[in-house]
């Protein structure tokens, strides 16, 4: 018995599309929320690490990451897709600056926050846990590359106190986001 298979390019190259689509949105929001900021002390907060999370968690880390290197690649061109881009730079010239740590941080967060949202629905301390550690995935790049800039004495000062409080709370939002998601599947 044959089997049929002449649907199967379409439907690959629709499923491909779609990848494409969803990754190229990811990189759009990334953008988005490099630009949505509150000016803050000593570089303005913005709302990329909710962002990280929370397409990690919501769409998956396939076209999270995808979505993420896409991001890079448009910055790395030179487009102003960075916080305080094109003022404080534009290109590769930003991205070795101090802040690229952190993007780093966005790999392993996205890998943290996909995990907790597959596997931690039913426990919801458990799942709030894990998107801190999340969070902090961010931060241990962040702050061993900002140390070069700053100074290891300043870089728990400039680097983690004045934005891990709100972080936390964005742990929270992204766990809250994740849970509501996971009750409307199960109706």
């Amino acid at each position: 018995m044959a089997i049929d298979t002449s649907f199967a390019p379409a439907a690959f190259g629709r499923e491909r599309a779609r990848f494409i689509v969803a990754a190229l949105g990811v990189s759009l929001l990334l953008f988005i929320s490099a630009k949505v900021s509150v000016p803050f002390w000593p570089v303005p907060m913005t709302m990329q690490p909710l962002a990280v999370l929370a397409v990690a968690a919501l769409a998956g880390r396939r076209i999270a990451m995808a979505g993420l290197v896409a991001y890079l690649i448009e910055g790395a061109c030179g487009l102003p897709v960075f916080t305080g881009t094109p003022a404080r730079g534009i290109g590769l010239a930003y991205m070795v600056g101090p802040t690229m740590g952190y993007i780093l941080g966005w790999f392993p967060a996205m890998l943290v926050s996909d995990w907790a949202a597959r596997t931690l629905t039913r426990r919801p301390l458990a799942l709030f846990a894990a998107m801190v550690a999340a969070m902090a995935a961010i931060y241990v790049p962040g702050v061993a590359w900002l140390g070069q800039f700053t100074g290891w004495s300043h870089v728990l000062t400039l680097g983690v106190w004045p934005f891990a409080p709100a972080d936390v709370v964005k742990a929270g939002l992204v766990t809250a986001m994740v849970l509501a998601t996971a009750r409307l599947r199960r109706i």
